[in-house]
């Protein structure tokens, strides 16, 4: 490695954004053509044609698919996952002629960045060959075949049959890969596993079955002479005196000949001059898997670190990579496209994951730290943004979803392994925000097979997938499955019978395939992968990763959910380690379900079609039931009732989980983990999610802000001791302890003010949690407080400043005594409205008054069409006489709002 020296920093650094800028300029098609620059011509813009032999379609754009292409989403509206599933059943062609941009290149790739998800490719009548597995990029050498006018024909085999013809073949052979189909409640398609292909597609308990088939990402020409840049991974490590940037860049030439290569690494806020990297200048790289390979040193001090959200800023590094390659020695002639650039972000910072012996008890630790700090992951799991995989890439739906993350305090979501590899530009939010990541592999709820061919495809896609996101700060773990060693340990899916069989396949498809693929991106400062969850984690090593008891919460991570238990008990849940899954269902608002139906539909019968769970409502109003003052099904307010108090038990459910988590931190249990399931969802429908398809928070992502904050209290009944124990959690790596006090503040039901309050000083602990006080319940409830009248607040403050503030509810609140008519009453305080781009963001600040408590009030904005608001508070407690509630929303024109467009609920107004 050489070092060339630049005159002027400040003429070099503005030489280079001229440079950029001009790139940018000419990949748009404008000004004149860099003969030295590799060319890549999309497709997406062109009219291609999608037939099926009856349907023809001449006007399609990419990305698409099927069900897009003919319908748009209205697949997600009334019945249509049923009534269009139709359109799967056939197999369907694209078309496209086009003209070849460019005429004088050495080579040219046609590549298909995504095809979902069987087809067959022809360019000018050639076969040029067979695609399997939607997560791979397929490249093909066209350049011998191309026109001046080129027909491009790509023919999708029916996803359906496709899987059924090869689980068929199995059956032939008297084998069987389970399970064979999804439960009957599903109502979904069978043999989704026999594909590499978005597994939720053929139905999940939380979405429909819309099996997709299409071309889901960009088709490009890309011209040039030798080679170009694929993809580059940085890792990051450091030592006492320096960050060490550990490159590689993965390099693509489709031209069979070994090469000469140099490459200029730029940072520009780090390096006044940029690095050549000359070792290839004279001496050929082998065209098989080229890779350039180089470190560059970085002074501590010259660097900001990247923190999650929450510690820190995220500081992102702009990093330019350069590439000129050649065949001669004596180098490449001038207009020959010799020249390819890749751009990416990096953050400095360090990760570990900690499974080291526990101190106290059995066991293993299973925590994460950053920069050398002990980081408590609060969180959620993400599953597909959409059903249909042509749709993920929307760049303003994943702005909306990662920014609900960050605004609710969380640090990790889990992306899980039924679903995508995430777009770029998922990955890129998650790094701008301080949101890590944990990544599933896309393997989940299933055997699979471990076919030769099946494993050859599946390491293209471990490989290219890896190489593409692995060099994103956010990214924290890898794990190669979801749920499949606990699913064969536990006989799910009937696999006892063959479990020697079954044992094999999952080591030869994880630990010899997944994992092994996975180190081309592995090095000793970046986590090692996880081979399922839940799994005992390192422990699992000792059991060659199949354990007896992959759920054990001594070690590794959990997945848990209470059924017919009362959940709103803390006590029925488990001690872990790490939670990495847990959660309840409800349902969303009634103006989601609304734009989901049509005319003619019954809500109450389209609610039980699209409830997937095999129990169907019977866990959600079950639970209900037990707390809440659910009218009958008979009763006029029944279904709006249903969905409001189902968000209300949601909300109680996961917070009381997750604050339970949270206080086990340092104890025994070094709880150090707790991700939700789920934060989004491909439909309305009940699920698991905190957040509805259109984007509006339920309840339980209302509440999260507040029991996910830094500093939080909580207070959780003990049944063995017949108390409280109340702890103050604080994330926070400094706090200033002055003037911290807790008020416990016992009210009746009947009475906004509090008729007894109790205070004391207290603690926090920076970066852990402060176990501050037992209280017997008998010491609270007496004195003409009872368990049902009455209901108490706790307060943590700094001097007149409110810090947190939490609730105990000592009976079901369908049993509280003494709740009147809390006679709201709403006013549009003040409205603003400013332009956005082309749209308009509207803020309206809401007046609420009351005159009694109100219980979990809620607001509904009935405006249907403003599909998408948030508001400042929702689904609260209010004990206030005036509260101020702040609205937010897009929409095409600035919009009068009224009171009279609000729909207010309490509980008292089903008590009364």
């Amino acid at each position: 490695m050489e070092q060339k020296s630049v005159v002027n920093f400040t003429n070099w650094r503005a030489g280079l954004i001229a440079a950029l800028f001009c790139t940018v300029w000419l990949s748009l098609g404008c000004g004149r053509v860099d003969g030295e620059s590799v060319y890549v011509q999309d497709l997406k813009g062109l009219s291609w044609t999608l037939t099926n032999g009856t349907y023809t379609n001449t006007k399609v754009k990419i990305p698409s698919g099927v069900y897009s292409a003919i319908a748009g989403e209205d697949v997600l509206k009334s019945y249509n996952d049923v009534d269009m599933r139709y359109i799967s059943y056939d197999n369907w062609t694209y078309s496209l002629e086009f003209a070849e941009e460019i005429k004088d290149s050495r080579l040219v790739n046609l590549t298909f960045h995504g095809i979902d998800t069987i087809s067959e490719i022809y360019l000018n009548g050639h076969l040029l060959g067979h695609t399997d597995n939607m997560f791979v990029r397929y490249t093909y050498e066209v350049g011998h075949i191309l026109q001046d006018v080129n027909r491009l024909v790509v023919r999708l085999i029916s996803p359906v049959h496709a899987a059924r013809m090869r689980a068929d073949a199995l059956t032939a052979r008297n084998m069987s890969v389970p399970p064979a189909c999804p439960p009957a409640s599903y109502r979904g398609e069978c043999h989704v596993n026999m594909l590499r292909k978005m597994q939720a597609s053929f139905s999940w308990d939380w979405g429909l079955a819309a099996p997709s088939m299409g071309i889901w990402k960009h088709v490009t020409l890309e011209f040039y002479e030798v080679a170009l840049i694929r993809d580059v991974d940085v890792a990051i490590s450091r030592n006492e005196t320096h960050w060490n940037m550990h490159t590689r860049v993965f390099i693509d030439s489709g031209g069979r000949k070994d090469f000469y290569a140099e490459l200029k690494f730029y940072a520009i806020e780090l390096m006044e001059e940029p690095v050549v990297i000359s070792t290839y200048a004279k001496k050929r790289l082998s065209w098989h898997n080229p890779v350039i390979t180089f470190d560059q040193a970085f002074p501590i001090d010259s660097v900001t670190l990247w923190w999650p959200n929450g510690y820190g800023e995220q500081k992102l590094y702009p990093l330019h990579f350069s590439l000129k390659t050649w065949l001669n020695r004596t180098g490449s002639s001038l207009r020959a496209r010799t020249s390819s650039t890749k751009n990416i972000r990096v953050g400095f910072r360090t990760i570990e994951l900690v499974e080291d012996a526990a101190r106290e008890g059995t066991g293993n630790y299973f925590l994460f730290k950053v920069n050398g700090v002990e980081i408590f992951m609060k969180g959620t799991n993400y599953i597909p943004m959409h059903v249909l995989p042509e749709y993920s890439y929307e760049e303003e739906k994943i702005r909306i979803l990662m920014g609900a993350v960050k605004d609710a305090h969380m640090n990790m979501i889990r992306v899980w392994g039924g679903g995508n590899y995430e777009s770029n530009e998922f990955y890129d939010k998650a790094d701008q925000f301080g949101i890590l990541i944990w990544q599933d592999m896309m393997f989940a709820c299933a055997m699979y097979p471990t076919s030769d061919e099946f494993l050859a495809s599946v390491r293209t896609e471990v490989i290219q997938n890896a190489k593409r996101i692995a060099y994103h700060p956010s990214i924290a773990i890898f794990a190669t499955n979801n749920e499949n060693e606990a699913a064969l340990v536990g006989n799910w899916y009937g696999t006892a019978g063959d479990r020697a069989r079954f044992e094999a396949e999952y080591r030869e498809l994880y630990v010899g395939t997944v994992f092994h693929e996975l180190k081309i991106i592995q090095n000793s400062f970046r986590p090692k992968p996880l081979i399922s969850s839940p799994s005992n984690g390192k422990a699992s090593e000792k059991d060659n990763y199949i354990s007896d008891n992959p759920q054990n919460e001594n070690y590794g991570d959990i997945h848990f959910y209470s059924n017919y238990e009362d959940a709103w008990n803390p006590n029925i849940y488990r001690r872990p380690r790490f939670a990495s899954e847990y959660g309840f269902q409800s349902l969303p608002k009634l103006t989601s379900w609304q734009l989901s139906m049509a005319s003619t539909d019954e809500l109450l019968n389209l609610i039980h079609h699209r409830q997937h769970h095999p129990s169907n409502m019977t866990m959600i109003i079950a639970l209900i039931r037990r707390h809440l003052p659910l009218p009958l099904p008979e009763d006029d307010n029944y279904v709006e009732a249903l969905i409001y108090f189902s968000q209300i038990s949601q909300a109680m459910v996961t917070k009381t989980e997750t604050e339970l988590y949270r206080s086990l931190r340092d104890t025994e249990h070094h709880t150090m983990g707790a991700l939700y399931w789920q934060l989004n969802d491909v439909w309305v429908a009940p699920s698991w999610s905190s957040i509805d398809f259109y984007g509006n928070y339920k309840l339980l992502h209302y509440w999260a802000k507040y029991f996910m904050a830094p500093i939080h209290i909580v207070a959780l009944y003990d049944s063995d001791q017949d108390a409280l124990n109340v702890s103050l959690i604080c994330d926070k790596l400094e706090v200033d302890f002055r003037g911290l006090e807790v008020s416990m503040n016992i009210y009746k039901w009947s009475d906004l003010f509090p008729k007894k309050q109790t205070v004391w000083p207290v603690i926090l602990k920076p970066n852990g949690v402060q176990y501050d006080k037992i209280i017997p319940i008998t010491s609270i409830f007496r004195g003409g407080f009872t368990k049902t009248n009455s209901f108490v607040e706790f307060i943590l403050r700094d001097n007149t400043t409110t810090l947190a503030r939490n609730f105990y509810f000592p009976s079901a609140i369908k049993d509280a005594e003494g709740v009147e008519d809390p006679k709201v009453t709403l006013s549009v305080f003040y409205s603003y409205c400013y332009k956005v781009n082309n749209q308009f963001a509207n803020i309206i600040s809401l007046n609420i008054v009351i005159s009694r408590p109100a219980i979990f009030l809620y607001l509904e904005l009935l405006n249907i069409d403003i599909t998408r608001y948030k508001l400042s508070h929702n689904g609260f407690m209010m004990l206030a006489p005036t509260k101020m509630v702040h609205l937010e929303f897009i929409s095409d024109e600035c919009k009068d709002v009224k009171e009279e467009n609000f729909k207010m609920t309490t509980v008292n107004q089903y008590m009364i």
